[in-house]
């Protein structure tokens, strides 16, 4: 649960500097992380080398410092004092570059297997995919979990920033065995279909999972009671699936699992109708976390 603070209160000019300022600074320290832990793999060799895996990965990693910059801003800034507010946006964008980077490698390689590195670096752009969703993924939480102005906001942070962790990892198992196809297994075989399809269901999850921890931390019963709430539409992402894609759009018969969908996926390899079964569960995620 967060605390948010309405910037409208504060002079534009003051929030947006503090905006641009944190998104440079995280930029930065991503940089420099990157020249002291893989002096191989930095924004702008990754982006100027052949592999399109690596690029993919990399831009995943951008966006979500931009996200996480964005909301340590809008969450932690109140306008109290300069130097409060420097500590604390700072901060708590700080630990959130910090959790999206570590959380972000771990969650690859328990979803994906402990080979996905290795197809990256071998140049795999479904694997770069993926790995770059999953780290867009990570920032959409992370920006909304870590969020307040003292340690007690940062503790209350930390916890649920671990739960939406789990419940992350939770739903996109189920995700997965819904088809009947390995989606380790595929994107492992450059299918960039099968790619197409985890990211869309992983950003779709992450889009929900952040919505739920919108508010205002009101205890633990009422606050886990709100999350949980939340949750039960992601649910909604089944059907969008098997009826929504696979029968109405597809033309298919239903079926409660399998059929045409993971067929063109797996067999064909269709991108058409990865990216199609993407952007239907993006929108879907989207509409209801704007209707919510």
């Amino acid at each position: 649960m967060v605390r948010s603070v309405a910037c409208g209160v504060m002079d534009l000019s003051y929030v947006m500097g503090f905006g641009l300022g944190t998104t440079l600074a995280l930029l930065a320290l991503l940089r420099i992380g990157q020249r002291i832990f893989s002096p191989a793999h930095t924004v702008a060799r990754d982006l100027a080398e052949g592999n399109a895996a690596r690029r993919l990965l990399t831009v995943g990693q951008v966006l979500a410092v931009f996200l996480v910059a964005a909301n340590a801003v809008k969450n932690c800034l109140d306008g109290s004092g300069l130097a409060r507010d420097l500590l604390w946006v700072s901060a708590f964008a700080v630990v959130g570059l910090l959790l999206v980077i570590a959380t972000g490698q771990l969650g690859i390689r328990l979803l994906l297997r402990a080979r996905l590195p290795a197809e990256i670096e071998r140049g795999n752009a479904a694997a770069g995919l993926a790995a770059g969703a999953h780290y867009v993924a990570t920032g959409l939480i992370t920006s909304r979990a870590i969020a307040g102005k003292d340690l007690g906001d940062l503790a209350i942070s930390l916890g649920f920033f671990l739960l939406a962790q789990v419940t992350l990892h939770v739903f996109i198992s189920l995700f997965r065995a819904l088809t009947t196809y390995d989606d380790a297994e595929q994107i492992q075989g450059e299918n960039l279909a099968a790619a197409l399809s985890y990211a869309g269901a992983t950003i779709a999850v992450a889009i929900l999972i952040a919505r739920a921890l919108e508010g205002d931390f009101e205890g633990l019963f009422v606050s886990l009671k709100g999350y949980g709430g939340v949750l039960l539409y992601l649910l909604a992402l089944y059907p969008v699936r098997q009826l929504l894609v696979q029968s109405l759009l597809l033309g298919a018969p239903l079926s409660l699992r399998g059929g045409r969908l993971d067929a063109g996926i797996a067999a064909e390899r269709n991108e058409g109708m990865g990216a199609l079964e993407a952007a239907t569960y993006l929108a879907t995620s989207l509409a209801i976390a704007r209707l919510l």
